[in-house]
């Protein structure tokens, strides 16, 4: 049957195996999903050798299926890691790559004699000389080799590859690296043999009084393995993360968070770091199954937290697994505030606003960081609950998502970050140069984890009163 399915109905059959494989009622039902999938990933395969138009296959929903491709632009920390992982799998995509005017203005710095050509005429054939150059290299491995030769700053060699604004292309086969095959090995499955937790049935606010997730630093080769993971899981949908592009492998911790769960916290090495906030990222996942990560920004008590499971999951435990990640913010990094941008509740964002994130946020306990949004908050759910099956208006959400939305765990904060946004510290401070970091907390943010700097940063009352003054509205 799968041989004569459209792509569409593939796509529908590959999400139901990916969700019955991380959500299985049994271990067996998780085997067979597997076996299915990559009988799937093989049938895909043998339909475009064969010349059959799949590039539905390719759409960012659904991009990253076994025997398919996709072509996208990388950062250059990403391509550096695709073409050192999959080889001649990732190529430069000359025929989508519309304008080679960047790549004109580099080459004279890589091949000085491209110059003869690049002053004089109007048609450079810039592939061409990339061609060349490579001999029988992959064109993707020279480039990248003639960069870092070129420049010494690993710094100014991101800025030089990124501004190429290269497209290349990924050919999947039935490598590990796509949705259909990636696995964590985990040594023993959860079943969900009864129904799947409700957002009803969790309480960010009992946190607090929960024991203490297991937690285990892993071996620095643990942690290149778990990071190498994480940006292909990124790649294989058009994503990628700070966190993960840059992650620090000799610090990566993984965390049981029960039900199947297990994430994998990394922070960033101190050439990589952010100038002020300290930096967090969680890869999540689910019977061995990666179902998203997170991103957390964080200033003394406060993270600017940025959630994004995968589509094919959203039906699944999604509140056990947000306050599961809270949990760990709060355990690790000694977080108490969690703020979310009006971009992840949907501003400006469609699939934010169709995926209704601000009722997610809302009904697990976050509010408006606006006394007008709040009002306004408060006004749409007297109305609902008068209205039984009325549904929030667009033009209502759309206004409501214009505000950060904050969660403080019960006894903390008081509302002290409503109205705080990190840029207007920046623009305030610009013309002197921006925020200078007392001396402790200079020395503590290139300390080998940023931890300790949120730990000292805690302790300087006077200069977060002074953050908090620059950074509110």
């Amino acid at each position: 049957m799968v041989r004569a399915w459209d792509a569409a109905e593939l796509v529908r059959r590959h999400e139901e195996l990916l969700f019955r494989r991380a959500y299985p009622k049994d271990e067996g039902e998780a085997q067979a999903a597997d076996a299915e999938l990559v009988m799937l990933g093989q049938v895909v395969a043998e339909r475009r050798l064969a010349g059959e138009d799949l590039t539905e296959l390719e759409e960012a929903e659904v991009c990253g299926i076994a025997g398919s491709g996709m072509t996208a632009v990388f950062s250059y920390g990403v391509a550096r890691h695709l073409a050192g992982t999959h080889g001649r799998a990732v190529s430069i995509a000359w025929d989508a790559y519309e304008s080679q005017e960047p790549l004109g203005r580099l080459l004279p710095d890589l091949l000085p004699l491209s110059d003869e050509d690049a002053q004089v005429e109007a048609h450079v054939p810039y592939a061409d000389w990339v061609h060349a150059a490579a001999g029988r290299r992959p064109e993707l491995d020279w480039l990248l080799g003639a960069i870092a030769r070129r420049y010494s700053s690993p710094r100014e060699q991101a800025v030089r590859y990124d501004a190429l604004q290269l497209p290349l292309h990924w050919e999947f086969g039935q490598s590990t690296a796509t949705r259909t095959l990636m696995r964590l090995p985990c040594r023993q499955f959860f079943a969900h043999d009864g129904a799947l937790l409700t957002r009803r049935e969790v309480s960010l606010d009992e946190i607090p009084d929960l024991p203490l997730l297991p937690v285990k630093r892993v071996s620095r080769e643990c942690g290149r393995t778990v990071l190498a993971l994480a940006r292909d899981t990124s790649a294989a949908r058009y994503r990628e993360l700070h966190g993960f592009t840059w992650g620090d492998a000799s610090h990566v911790y993984s965390i049981d968070a029960g039900r199947g769960l297990r994430f994998f916290l990394s922070g960033v090495g101190p050439k990589w770091r952010l100038p002020l906030r300290a930096y967090h990222a969680l890869s999540l996942w689910k019977n061995g199954v990666p179902l998203g990560y997170f991103e957390g920004l964080s200033l003394f008590e406060r993270m600017e937290a940025g959630f994004n499971l995968y589509y094919t999951f959203r039906a699944g435990e999604t509140a056990y697994l947000y306050a599961k990640i809270l949990q760990a913010m709060r355990q690790l990094l000694g977080v108490t505030c969690f703020a979310v941008d009006p971009y992840q509740l949907g501003h400006e964002n469609d699939e934010g606003l169709k995926s209704g994130a601000w009722w997610f946020y809302r009904k697990l306990g976050f509010r408006p960081a606006s006394a007008e949004m709040a009002a306004m908050a408060v006004k749409e759910e007297r109305r609902l609950a008068s209205q039984p099956g009325a549904r929030t208006p667009a033009s209502t959400l759309k206004k409501l998502v214009q505000a950060p939305m904050v969660y403080e765990f019960p006894g903390t904060g008081g509302g002290a970050w409503d109205g705080f946004r990190l840029r207007n510290i920046g623009m305030r401070t610009a013309q002197r140069g921006g925020l200078a970091l007392p001396p402790a907390l200079a020395a503590a943010k290139s300390a080998a984890e940023e931890s300790r700097y949120l730990e000292t940063m805690r302790q300087d009352a006077e200069f977060r009163k002074r953050v908090l003054k620059l950074g509110r509205f």
